[in-house]
């Protein structure tokens, strides 16, 4: 009996060792950017095909704000202590005002592209991880309090509070698809509003922390801390779970964003400094060779195919898949 019973363990350690071997992927080219600082990277985005922008900074500290003029390739660090906070959201309003939110309700606001910076707080000083403005007159900002509880607040182009709404969990981040369509996710939670975000419908999964979305019209891929990935054509009516992140057979990844360059080809990155591919929507992952160790908290594709990764400790790579 005995016998059996070990050959039944080995057989399983067997299988487990291979469910969990990984195929890894291999970059052509990683370049190292000097990002001028060594806070913490939170988000990417460009404006055009020349101006990037990465928001940044240390929670209580300082506020970073790097600025590219050349698709990407070199970056200008500036820190702004009159918001002395971490940058943790950025978005772009429809007119092309560019916005970031942080601790304590800090703003900070550009109307020229980024080359300078306004400075506003949100009165209720939350903890604003994500924002967005639906509309040139209308923000949207969203809080979390240690993943217990959050808020979704509505201000004026004033920053005058108009709506707040509060939630018994923790949000991550808020995308907007148009004036009346939004998504939200967080722990344990996705939610939609189609009503100009006056109320919010929760969604099917329910089994990570997500932390990210990449929106294409109906069709989005969402990541989790715990590393699963979902998937819906039909903007959430329905969820397919490509990657089960509690699956203890699958390797574990801590994922914090995703980005789909189309229907096939995505990626998603997060802690210890790991990025997957899949080249088929999703069904299928495979890690890349690992080029740092630091989490990374943004992907962004620049205008000639490369990938920017920025996360921790000032950490900013240009990639060549």
């Amino acid at each position: 009996m005995f016998k059996y019973l070990h050959i039944g363990v080995v057989s399983f350690l067997l299988l487990f060792a291979s469910s969990c071997k990984k195929d890894v992927l291999h970059w052509q080219k990683v370049q190292a950017i000097n990002s001028g600082t060594t806070s913490r990277l939170n988000h990417i985005r460009f404006l055009d095909n020349n101006i990037c922008i990465i928001g940044g900074g240390e929670t209580f500290a300082e506020a970073n704000i790097l600025r590219s003029v050349d698709g990407g390739f070199t970056f200008v660090a500036n820190s702004y202590p009159q918001a002395g906070k971490s940058m943790l959201g950025m978005c772009l309003s429809p007119s092309g005002n560019l916005y970031l939110c942080g601790t304590d309700g800090t703003v900070l606001h550009s109307n020229d592209s980024g080359k300078n910076w306004r400075f506003d707080r949100i009165g209720t000083w939350e903890y604003y991880v994500a924002g967005a403005f639906p509309t040139d007159d209308t923000g949207v900002f969203v809080s979390s309090t240690q993943q217990k509880s959050s808020t979704i607040t509505q201000i004026d182009s004033a920053f005058h509070i108009l709506d707040e709404q509060t939630f018994s969990f923790g949000l991550n981040n808020i995308y907007i698809v148009d004036p009346a369509v939004a998504y939200v996710v967080g722990y344990g939670a996705v939610m939609k509003s189609t009503d100009h975000r006056h109320t919010w419908r929760v969604q099917d999964p329910i089994d990570d922390n997500f932390t990210g979305m990449d929106i294409h019209g109906d069709e989005i891929w969402m990541c989790g801390a715990n590393g699963s990935i979902y998937h819906t054509i039909n903007g959430g009516q329905h969820w397919d779970r490509l990657r089960n992140g509690n699956d203890i057979t699958k390797v574990h990844y801590m994922l914090r964003c995703i980005l789909f360059k189309d229907e096939l080809n995505g990626w998603a990155a997060g802690d210890d400094g790991k990025v997957i591919h899949t080249d088929d929507g999703g069904n299928h992952w495979a890690e890349y060779d690992q080029f740092t160790t630091s989490a990374i908290r943004s992907l962004a594709i620049c205008p000639n195919g490369d990938i920017l990764a920025a996360g921790d400790g000032g950490a900013l790579f240009r990639i060549t898949p």
